[in-house]
């Protein structure tokens, strides 16, 4: 009984001990301050604008990251290269069935997997991408400098089923054709 009793008490202390060490904070992303930028890329040229984020988190072991959480709210895709009409036109389109189905999909999500230091500042992150209900991995990598933090990637539109102008899915489509990949530059201040 005494052994027992001796056994859980140093069990718990141990495990006090322990988690006094584990520092793990979460730094929560000031939405208003952040920024997501994409672009896309045609045959004739690219496009570019911005998606605004609604919530997110980094996650801090001490000064280390180790992990992260974010959601877009796709009805919020802008176009910042062209004006007016054109602008609103091509907005539209983005928001449509054609692209992004924002009114059946207006979230998108970005889930750290796993973090690894690649240098001082430098994290290379595998996380899981969700944009249109379909999810898959992707790997980026992101740099931290005090309360800010950048990040790029490249996206395959294709695999979130967003086919429109797509070569990998229609033939002939000659100067019309709008590449798989696209861009995603996302700044982040906490």
């Amino acid at each position: 009984m005494k052994n027992n009793i001796l056994k859980s008490t140093l069990v718990l202390v141990l495990a006090v001990t322990l988690a006094s060490f584990t520092s793990i904070s979460d730094k929560v992303v000031d939405v208003e301050k952040s920024k997501v930028t994409w672009k896309g890329y045609k045959v004739t040229g690219s496009h570019e604008g911005t998606i605004t984020l609604t919530s997110g988190v980094l996650k801090f072991d001490s000064d280390k990251l180790v992990g992260g959480d974010f959601s877009i709210d796709m009805t919020t895709i802008t176009n910042t290269d062209i004006e007016g009409e054109y602008a609103k036109n091509l907005e539209g389109h983005l928001k449509s069935d054609d692209f992004f189905g924002v009114e059946k999909f207006p979230t998108a999500s970005i889930a750290f997997t796993s973090v690894t230091a690649s240098g001082k500042n430098s994290y290379s992150v595998n996380a899981d991408l969700m944009i249109k209900g379909k999810t898959n991995p992707v790997t980026f990598e992101i740099s931290i400098y005090g309360s800010k933090a950048t990040a790029s990637l490249k996206v395959d539109r294709t695999k979130y089923d967003v086919r429109y102008g797509s070569t990998s899915f229609f033939d002939n489509l000659k100067d019309k054709a709008i590449y798989d990949e696209f861009d995603l530059v996302i700044d982040l201040e906490f």
